[in-house]
């Protein structure tokens, strides 16, 4: 019956394409023309008055200050085509009903309340994670307003070293304090650093520091409370859905990722070209507001704290043992499967942050960043997710018997195979975009299926915290190398003018052999990440907290 459906399909079809009907609503309410920044006044015109007798000079001749430049913050606004913009919300709204009316059903024999009260649970708690996206990947469209590529890839590489180390002291705290409270101060934290992001965008205050350096601060703030996020998710679900269901949430937290990047990069760029740059910044914060105080009123963090019994999860949890924190971490990093999903973490880390982050630069950069993919990158984006996780989801569960390392290789080899495309694939560009947006359904799909499922599979739910925080610690120790290799090493599109401090364009970023680096980069990457899926093909979680089947 379609009433068992594990996710309430109908329900969530609903709640999502009301999500996407808010993006609209951004997308769309930024009509009103931006108050434009004051350019600097021209120095008037000296003139000489017809003479009219003997003139007489002032003993001091007046000191004129030098004009104050004043960088423009907002981007050339193109004429809105009103087409072109509702053709990626439709096929996002078609994608996203289709495939979650058509989400495999795993019959446990849960009861229709229990399932009821689980999608009130994961739900807000799912979309808080997906609004958490849209205000760590917005700083995205303040690079060629207020930031050069190489100062944005400094501070996003700021950023996601501060997110990984985070998980050292984040996963712990989540394991004791449990997901909801973890989850409320991450859109607290966030809220707060984007409204002072977005403060320092409107007005240039940085507080005695460079730009860099004060955006590189504020953000690195941002992503700290960000780690709280995916600890949260996984922490809580980890004790809401049975072994064999995770495969098909793995799917769904690739969804609710995919949303976020969509608002990121769509919504977040309409916001960039027809608003004020503050609310690049402002309108993120405010959502974040909104799922805290949804995510205090609905998510608990397990069934019996709504009345509900709890159940055997079949994971890897033994509630037998009482283990110190210490050791618990001790035996997550040596655990020999957890190590080596780490280590293809940091692979996808790497890979996933290198098409995200610099896609549509390097689209540009080549000279095919006006056609499809690369203009609604957002779009494309989200719908890879979708496409990626629930392929990895389904496969997952009802193939490989709710083994995660296959799909991974499978995913892999899709990574390996377009990276190595793409450099031939300069002589004829056009088609560039759409081997990207195939690698990046693999990557994100990667990503969720480790990262949301296979963690709290070989950790079990009590140590499920600090699991997912070692593993996504790996997954942003590879984004940080990222950012930092590409930031310097990608030819800048923008550069600071020495006199005035603005931003003015770079011809090399035209120089199409300038951008070989990008997939070069990524193709040994995701050799390597391949190579190690295939070594745990096997692997399954056992009842006292092992792997076996390497």
């Amino acid at each position: 019956m379609r009433s068992s459906r594990v996710f309430g399909g109908r329900t969530l079809a609903i709640v999502l394409v009301i999500e996407l009907l808010f993006g609209a609503w951004i997308w769309f309410g930024g009509d009103a023309p931006a108050t434009a920044q004051p350019a600097p006044a021209p120095a008037a015109a000296a003139t000489t008055p017809p003479s009219t007798g003997p003139s007489i000079q002032p003993a001091t001749p007046p000191v004129s200050e030098p004009a104050k430049v004043v960088c423009p913050t907002k981007k050339p606004s193109p004429p809105r085509d009103l087409a072109k913009d509702l053709i990626p919300i439709g096929i996002l709204v078609a994608v996203i009903v289709i495939v979650v009316w058509r989400l495999p059903k795993v019959d446990l024999g849960h009861s229709i309340a229990f399932r009821r009260r689980r999608l009130l649970n994961w739900l807000p708690l799912g979309l808080s994670y997906s609004f958490l996206y849209f205000g760590r990947y917005n700083i995205k469209n303040f690079q060629g307003i207020g930031l050069t590529e190489i100062e944005y890839g400094t501070v996003f590489g700021v950023g996601s070293a501060v997110y990984g180390l985070a998980f050292l002291l984040n996963g712990p705290l989540t394991d004791r304090w449990g997901g909801r409270a973890t989850i409320l101060i991450s859109t607290a934290g966030s809220c707060v650093a984007n409204a002072l992001m977005g403060y320092m965008a409107m007005s240039g205050e940085t507080f005695g520091m460079s730009t860099v350096t004060a955006f590189s601060t504020a953000f690195a703030l941002n992503m700290y409370f960000q780690s709280f996020g995916a600890v949260s998710i996984v922490k809580v679900n980890a004790a809401w859905f049975h072994l064999r269901e995770r495969g098909t949430f793995g799917g769904i937290f690739g969804i609710l990722i995919s949303l976020g990047l969509y608002f990121a990069y769509d919504v977040g760029k309409r916001i960039s070209l027809y608003m004020e740059i503050q609310w690049l910044f402002w309108i993120p914060s405010i959502t974040l507001a909104l799922f805290f105080v949804l995510s205090a009123i609905w998510v608990r963090n397990q069934p019996s704290d709504t009345g509900h019994p709890d159940f055997d999860l079949g994971d890897a949890t033994n509630t037998g043992e009482h283990l110190t924190a210490r050791q618990v971490f001790v035996k997550i990093i040596t655990h020999p499967v957890i190590l080596v999903i780490s280590c293809i973490e940091l692979c996808s880390g790497f890979l996933r942050q290198a098409i995200l982050q610099w896609g549509v630069d390097f689209g540009k950069g080549v000279g095919v960043g006006d056609t499809f993919v690369f203009q609604n990158w957002g779009m494309v984006s989200c719908v890879a997710g979708i496409t990626g996780g629930m392929f990895a989801g389904a496969i997952s569960d009802h193939l490989f018997q709710s083994r995660r390392s296959p799909v991974s290789a499978v995913l892999y080899g899709i990574m390996v195979g377009g990276a190595a495309m793409i450099i031939p694939l300069f002589a004829a560009p056009e088609l560039i975009g759409w081997v990207v947006a195939l690698m990046s359904m693999a990557i994100i799909g990667v990503h969720g299926m480790l990262t949301a499922t296979a963690s709290a599979d070989f950790a079990g739910k009590k140590n499920t915290g600090m699991a997912v925080g070692i593993i996504d610690g790996f997954v942003y120790l590879g984004s940080t190398a990222q950012s930092f290799l590409y930031g310097a090493w990608l030819p800048a599109s923008k550069v600071r003018d020495p006199v005035t401090g603005c931003l003015v364009s770079n011809p090399e970023a035209k120089e199409l052999s300038n951008w070989y680096i990008w997939p070069a980069a990524m193709l040994p990457i995701a050799i390597i990440g391949f190579a190690l899926a295939l070594k745990i093909w096997n692997a399954k979680p056992t009842r006292g907290g092992g792997g076996g089947g390497h």
